[in-house]
């Protein structure tokens, strides 16, 4: 009897301890939906992207020493970016993040999370006419994104975004509907359209409108017309603006930040102009210069502006560059206009992809429930291999968006990497593609993995060493001087057997014969 007696009441106890820990596992799980769903707020995002901006177009050191540390060049103490070493004192900052080496391949892998060797859009767009060169893929996507691709703006939109575009669009041919932002997912459109470089920065001259370049006259800023405000500060006002107007709705917010500068045309920016003067350098350099001041300035008015706001500490803003720096200093492939590195924008050198990348939070606060959840670490910089396709999957699975099981994304979560660790999941690969000519380099791909760069040029020329092939070790060559192609013929073999197999994996576009049409595709060595 007694027996009997414990054991009912051990059996009673285990039930009622059974029931307490399932109540807890409930209480947990609807914890983690509010914080999900309601008691967090959801996190601001702020895309910062400058155009032709290379990683070395900044007073902020973001190569570095044997040791790991941050290293100082010569152009590094050329350029004035106060606001970009407020950003990257309070956040991480990657020196190896690739971008495509021309624009509208960038922005559209940004925006759909794909290699430019998937999404096909392998070229600058050309607003009025199909650019593809002479021996490009006929099928490259020159029109541009399309009302019913997946985008980023798109899906924030859905989850309840306020979606905002503001400055270079460049998604889309004229006439089509990647020309318009507002097709692609964006509530609002600030000057976004098919080109890429502005008629004028210059208010004087309604920023191209009436001129000889008023094909590219930048829209939607009237208001400024005849006036001595400055393209860079144009965008800048109304950025802020239309940041005051979606905080009075307490609606989460995207803002895509996307200046025009610092693109040619080279207009000084009077603001600034005296500030070189004495540098020595071509007065188009200098006008240059000028421009990244310019942009520098609105990224620190913007920072103030969500200060002022009081949403800083929940946005989470990714700065960075769209393709390699396109300074006017120094021929395309030389060591230049991104010195030390090799090339500028367009090139297959590590100069016309290496670009500056961000990431922090407007305003730290370790309290903050979002910051908890990704804790960046302050004035580090992180090695490993990133790109811009990584940015989609990143924002999208921080905010808890789903992507479309119909949408192949390209990109890998950043997350890791934000928080200062290493990633040891994360493949140490770039690839990329440009099935085109006539520009700085013609009808190459270039293909990282680890330490080893291989690039492969359909049609050789003087500017690719006279070979199909060229190959670096980067860690004991980081400036690509010594072609090792011919020297480490098994070590080239292994990295264009991976490039073949990356291209098929992308379904990429090839160039083609003049004759036939077939496509050229890469050989082995």
């Amino acid at each position: 009897m007694s027996s009997r007696f414990s054991y009912s009441k051990l059996l009673y106890a285990a039930s009622c301890l059974f029931l307490v820990l399932f109540s807890l596992s409930v209480i947990t799980e609807a914890e983690a939906a509010n914080i999900q769903n309601e008691k967090i707020k959801p996190p601001n995002i702020v895309v910062f992207l400058v155009d032709d901006m290379g990683v070395m177009d900044t007073s902020v050191p973001f190569l570095t020493d044997a040791k790991g540390k941050p290293k100082r060049y010569p152009l590094n103490d050329y350029y004035i970016t106060p606001s970009m070493e407020r950003l990257a004192k309070q956040g991480i900052r990657f020196n190896n993040f690739y971008a495509m080496s021309v624009c509208s391949p960038t922005r559209i892998s940004i925006m759909t999370g794909q290699n430019a060797a998937r999404h096909h859009a392998t070229n600058w767009i050309n607003p009025s006419k199909n650019n593809r060169g002479p021996q490009g893929p006929p099928e490259w996507k020159w029109e541009g994104l399309k009302k019913n691709d997946i985008t980023l703006a798109q899906l924030l939109q859905k989850k309840g975004y306020h979606t905002i575009h503001v400055g270079k669009g460049h998604f889309g041919a004229r006439d089509f509907p990647g020309a318009n932002p507002s097709n692609l997912g964006f509530d609002v459109n600030i000057a976004g359209a098919s080109f890429g470089a502005p008629g004028s920065y210059y208010g004087t001259k309604n920023y191209g409108l009436g001129t000889k370049r008023a094909h590219h006259a930048v829209p939607h800023l009237d208001k400024y017309h005849g006036t001595e405000t400055f393209l860079t500060e144009a965008l800048t006002l109304e950025t802020k603006s239309a940041l005051a107007d979606v905080v009075k709705t307490d609606k989460p917010f995207f803002l895509y930040m996307a200046h025009y500068a610092v693109h040619a045309p080279f207009d000084s920016d009077p603001r600034f102009a005296d500030h070189y003067k004495k540098s020595g350098k071509p007065a188009r350099a200098q006008a240059f210069a000028t421009l990244i001041e310019g942009m520098d300035k609105s990224l620190g008015d913007i920072l103030d502006q969500l200060d002022a706001l009081g949403v800083s500490e929940n946005t989470l803003v990714f700065f960075l560059g769209d393709n390699g720096s396109d300074a006017p200093l120094g021929h395309q492939h030389a060591v230049a206009c991104a010195a030390p590195l090799r090339g500028k924008k367009g090139a297959h050198y590590e100069g016309g992809m290496r670009v500056p990348f961000i990431a922090a939070w407007a305003k730290p606060n370790p309290d903050n429930a979002n910051q908890k959840r990704l804790q960046i670490p302050a004035d580090i910089i992180q090695t490993q291999t990133a790109a811009v396709q990584d940015l989609f999957p990143t924002i999208l699975k921080f905010i808890g968006v789903d992507v479309p099981d119909n949408h192949i994304v390209d990109g890998v979560q950043l997350d890791t990497l934000l928080t200062g660790k290493p990633d040891s999941s994360r493949e140490e690969i770039f690839l990329m593609h440009y099935p085109h000519s006539p520009h700085r380099s013609n009808y190459f791909t270039t293909y990282r993995n680890g330490d080893w760069k291989v690039i492969y040029h359909y049609i050789p020329s003087k500017d690719s060493e006279g070979s199909h092939y060229q190959l670096y070790h980067l860690a004991e060559d980081p400036f690509e001087q010594d072609n090792l192609a011919t020297v480490k013929p098994k070590q080239l073999r292994k990295m264009m057997q991976e490039l073949i197999a990356s291209m098929e994996e992308h379904q990429a576009l090839y160039p083609v014969e003049k004759a036939s049409n077939k496509p050229l595709k890469p050989k082995l060595p």
